[in-house]
């Protein structure tokens, strides 16, 4: 269905963002399917393909509801203790009003003008330019900034950020990409378990080409040489089915992680500036945050709930945000702000003041005594207007050496 407005638009992502969730779940029970096909290659190697199909899929639905509790279990845990997980990587902190009074302030001033339930307000003691909002529920919702985001904006740059988040908040943006950094966290971690279970095993050169670990491995049946024959290739072709699902329920549980992220991005950016009525401030902060919002330490999960994630991976494929540049032009666009530039890179702002200074130190030496090659180094200053006995060309007489401002 095509989405009209920025409402309407909020409801279709959300929309998407569940179908989009419950593809995640799907994906472990991919994995968990991948890891009966090797199990049943370790415990028989002597069958055909569709023999280890048809049983795994049988071992897929017996080992369902231990998955289904596990991941419900993850979850339940990351639901309590996500947000102290979060504050033990990023050493965030809560503050008060009288810690805090400026950011304090702006926050409860946002919150109050909109009906909004005030989140936690946490300060990270880094140089970085970045905050994230974070929670499941709005006893939980809280909002980190950095110090160093406090130090280089101004008040009407803080509002908006903090509208960006707020946005985030309200939309239901914070709980989905919690979720999914869940819920893909799971299928990393089967991922990784059955890629462990699968490199724990050697195929062995003996006879049937069996698989073997570091103990012996029995065999389920015995069977005819003429089985074996027909089926020698059967458990490495199911070999690498296993190895493409993993790989690929993998690759799609970030690929789905990154779309909720960058397909939210403008529409925080726009309910910022419907909270303060100011494009060019977000534009401002945008601008002054680009490029300096990497923090140290914290994982790709932080970075992907930050207002700007400057990790990226090839061709952009596995960047969680969109680009500033591409930020910035929707609101000039759709919100009529005005774009002032990207500002200089940070490794600029440390080489200006060095090539500044290598410059004075190579300016020529002006004439005088210091001059040891004796010529002027740089032109002789052009002669001042001759003076005549009526007085210089300010009209003072000379002799009364009287300026614009008095005689000094």
């Amino acid at each position: 269905m095509a989405a009209y407005g920025l409402y309407t638009h909020i409801a279709s992502n959300k929309f998407r963002s569940m179908l989009l969730l419950a593809g995640l779940f799907v994906l472990v029970y991919v994995l968990v399917y991948a890891g009966a096909l090797v199990a049943e290659v370790v415990i028989d190697s002597n069958r055909t393909v569709a023999f280890y199909l048809s049983h795994a899929f049988h071992d897929l639905i017996v080992a369902a509801p231990v998955a289904t509790i596990a991941v419900a279990l993850w979850i339940v845990i990351a639901y309590f203790f996500h947000q102290s997980m979060i504050d033990a990587v990023t050493g965030g902190h809560d503050v008060t009003r009288q810690e805090e009074p400026r950011l304090y302030n702006l926050l409860e001033n946002l919150c109050i003008s909109r009906g909004i339930t005030m989140p936690k307000l946490k300060i990270m003691e880094s140089p970085a330019l970045n905050a994230f909002a974070t929670g499941l529920n709005p006893r939980q919702y809280s909002i980190t900034v950095t110090t160093g985001l406090l130090n280089a904006l101004n008040d009407k740059e803080i509002e908006a950020v903090l509208g960006h988040e707020l946005t985030h908040i309200k939309n239901g943006d914070v709980q989905l990409m919690v979720v999914a950094v869940i819920i893909a966290g799971v299928v990393g971690f089967f991922g990784e378990l059955f890629f462990r279970l699968f490199t724990s095993f050697n195929w062995s050169s003996g006879s049937g080409g069996s698989w073997s670990s570091g103990s012996s491995s029995s065999s389920r049946s015995s069977s005819s040489s003429s089985d074996s024959k027909s089926s020698g290739g059967g458990a490495v072709i199911v070999i690498i089915i296993a190895v493409v699902l993993i790989v690929v329920a993998w690759l799609m549980s970030q690929v789905v992680k990154l779309a909720l992220s960058r397909s939210r991005e403008y529409l925080a950016d726009a309910g910022s500036v419907e909270l303060t009525k100011d494009p060019d401030a977000m534009i401002s902060a945008l601008r002054k945050i680009e490029g300096r919002g990497e923090l140290p330490g914290a994982t790709s999960a932080v970075m992907e709930l930050c207002v700007d994630n400057p990790r990226e991976g090839f061709a952009d494929l596995f960047a969680t945000h969109p680009s500033v540049q591409s930020r910035v032009d929707a609101l000039v666009k759709f919100a009529g702000g005005h774009d002032p530039g990207p500002l200089p890179s940070p490794t600029e702002d440390t080489e200006e003041p060095d090539a500044q200074a290598d410059q004075q130190d190579t300016l020529p030496l002006p004439p005088g005594p210091w001059n040891d090659a004796g010529k002027p180094a740089i032109p002789a200053p052009e002669p001042s207007p001759a003076r005549t006995s009526a007085g210089d060309p300010l009209g003072n007489p000379i002799g009364n050496p009287t300026g614009p401002w008095g005689r000094h």
